[in-house]
């Protein structure tokens, strides 16, 4: 069960009238948080067995990122949903690094719906450690906006579909890569030697995804072709 509320500051009004209002700075302006609760469905047996998940979560990072990643997975799911009841393209997925907090805890499905708990962790804040890059993103950002660099449409479209894939939402991921995949064919012709190839495999799946669900071995397919249009997306970021 998700439940979602709006918390903080009141939002905004919207300017009445035309002609807007005078400022005199460009000061921050109030705005609110949200605040998504993901509940169990099924109850735990007993306190003492609700407070041992929790105690487990606290030892072990690995088992509370699992956790916190079906937690995603299920407020992503309605945001899509409202992305299509509403034919609106700009609420977009969300990633742990961009919550402000985050908990974990045990208690009644009502308390817990409303942010109280009988007890509860909040996880360690900060991104996970990751390797040194040698790809310097922001550089490349810099360049992009003085125009020193351009991005390739491919870039673009193979985001949407490791975005796809990573929702759990092979079907439009299938349709994203078949084209990521001919307009980096088409603006890195270095490339077709490494992944002509995929051109079979990946329009298999686009044209199942047109007809339903993908098949488990499609579904790796797709994963495998997308991964090999980021490592040749990597390795000309990497040429500069």
């Amino acid at each position: 069960m998700l439940v979602l509320r709006t918390l903080g500051a009141p939002q905004r009004r919207r300017l009445s009238g035309r002609r807007g209002r005078s400022v005199r700075d460009a000061g921050p302006e109030p705005v609110p948080s949200s605040r998504a609760t993901v509940v169990r469905p099924e109850a735990f047996g007993s306190r003492e067995e609700a407070e041992d998940w929790l105690l487990a979560l606290r030892g072990d990072r690995e088992r509370a990122d699992e956790e916190l990643a079906g937690a995603v997975e299920v407020l992503n799911r309605a945001l899509h949903a409202h992305r299509v009841a509403a034919a609106d393209p700009h609420p977009r997925d969300v990633a742990p690094d961009q919550a402000l907090v985050i908990r974990a805890g045990v208690g009644s499905g009502q308390d817990a719906s409303e942010g109280r708990f009988a007890q509860a962790w909040e996880l360690p804040r900060g991104r996970r450690r990751t390797k040194r890059s040698m790809e310097a993103p922001e550089e490349r950002f810099a360049a992009l906006l003085g125009g020193r660099a351009k991005a390739l449409a491919a870039e673009e479209l193979a985001l949407r579909a490791r975005g796809d894939l990573d929702a759990g939402r092979p079907r439009e991921a299938a349709l994203e890569a078949r084209v990521a995949l001919e307009a980096l064919l088409a603006e890195l012709p270095g490339a077709a030697a490494e992944l002509d190839s995929d051109r079979g495999p990946v329009g298999h799946a686009a044209n199942a995804a047109l007809h339903g669900e993908l098949s488990p071995a499609l579904e790796s397919e797709l994963a495998a072709a997308v991964e090999r249009m980021e490592l040749a997306l990597k390795r000309r970021r990497l040429r500069g």
